[in-house]
């Protein structure tokens, strides 16, 4: 691994120089989204100003320039992931929407008494889809417990299998806690019973190495927003042949093969799943984000914010009346908390008058919150731009802010 040049990174995100009521900016919010450096918005500069025309359809230059470009990011995400054919990279909104595709898709193959397992510590995005699912299907969600440290309990797991259940779906890092879950164990426990399963990569993809052909996912689904890749873009892995066996989830241009008034007939993979015109400006601008993630590479990134996380767990601890949330063995770089009784909301309001902006409430989790048996939590979370004199500062700011209650 090579240390990471702090300094240089920085340099390439003008906006960690902004000024929050006359202080600079800590941003400690890159779980929700992450910050884009210099080079992905020049290119989107250079596909709005060059580039532009609609991707797949056109015999001129610049469609098949664009095309080209958004191609080559599936051929980068494939490579990224690890995924055997670019057939099974297909582009999304963002994760919420992976899991949605998957969830109706998928779906349309449950029936009434069917199972579906997921986890307590699941964000809204990986419970609302089984759940609108489950109205029309009459599915039953079964949910895998957690300890007090934010681990699951595999054996409850395991316990959870019956004859009905037809899938699991489970996040691969905790976006509330930062537990990273065992998910190639959990999914060879699903295979041994015959059930596929999706991973919610979501905080996975930016901040680790991601092999879908050794974890031997069924699904894998992510977002460039916080991968320092432009919004609104995401990506579905899914192994071909469950991709070929599912109904698409949406109609209209692009995904089909021949229409008529009477029948229609589907494209091949991946543009069976991707209907209308994508984001191609953002697609191409996130195979910008993923060149810049290999060029500081994974390991060194993953490296950094481990200390960041290490050193701001420290001195938080040292705080009276501290409570994190989520200590588990293996954990990404999230840290949520509380201070005695002192409510979220105003943690965070005042701590953004001091320049540092975090995330407060229930974070898209509120069975977890009820799990704890809070209202919400303090969540900050650190990406390759942050630094350890910052980790001081925001500790600082903790402490001040404590003293004022």
């Amino acid at each position: 691994m090579i240390p990471i040049d702090i300094e240089k990174i920085r340099a390439e995100y003008p906006i960690l120089n902004r000024d929050i009521d006359g202080k600079q900016l800590i941003y400690l919010d890159s779980a929700a989204t992450s910050q884009t450096p210099r080079t992905v918005v020049q290119a989107i500069d250079e596909m709005y100003y060059r580039h532009k025309a609609n991707v797949h359809r056109g015999v001129h230059t610049i469609s098949q320039e664009a095309t080209d470009l958004v191609e080559q990011t599936r051929e980068k995400v494939r490579d990224y992931i690890n995924a055997g054919s670019i057939q099974e990279v297909i582009f999304t909104r963002g994760t919420t929407e992976g899991i949605n595709l998957v969830a109706s898709s998928f779906g349309d193959m449950l029936y009434n008494g069917d199972e579906v397992i997921i986890t307590t510590m699941e964000h809204h995005s990986n419970i609302v889809p089984w759940q609108l699912i489950g109205r029309k299907k009459r599915i039953r969600l079964r949910v895998v417990p957690i300890n007090d440290n934010g681990e699951l309990d595999l054996a409850a797991y395991e316990d959870l299998f019956t004859d009905a259940t037809r899938f699991v779906s489970l996040a691969h890092v905790s976006n509330v806690l930062g537990t990273v879950n065992p998910v190639k164990q959990m999914i060879e426990i699903a295979h041994k019973h015959g059930v596929p399963v999706l991973v919610d990569g979501a905080q996975a993809a930016p901040h680790m190495a991601v092999d879908v052909a050794d974890l031997d996912c069924d699904f894998y689904t992510f977002s460039s927003h916080k991968m320092y890749g432009p919004a609104g873009v995401g990506v579905l892995y899914g192994k071909k042949h469950w991709l070929d066996t599912m109904a698409p989830y949406q109609g209209g241009g692009e995904m089909i093969g021949n229409v008529t008034f009477e029948r229609t007939t589907f494209a091949e993979l991946p543009f069976k799943f991707e209907a209308g015109t994508p984001d191609f400006v953002g697609i191409a601008a996130f195979g910008t984000a993923i060149d810049y993630i290999r060029s500081l590479g994974i390991d060194n990134i993953a490296a950094h914010e481990h200390q960041l996380l290490t050193e701001a767990t420290r001195q938080l601890m040292e705080i009276d009346g501290m409570r994190i949330f989520g200590n588990a063995a293996d954990k990404g770089a999230v840290i949520s908390f509380l201070v005695r009784d002192i409510n979220s909301y105003d943690m965070g309001l005042l701590l953004d008058r001091l320049g540092i902006a975090v995330r407060t409430g229930h974070h898209c989790a509120q069975p977890l919150m009820a799990r704890y048996g809070v209202q919400g939590m303090v969540r900050a979370s650190f990406a390759v731009y942050n630094t350890l004199d910052e980790v001081s500062k925001f500790v600082a700011a903790v402490k001040r802010v404590a003293s004022m209650f």
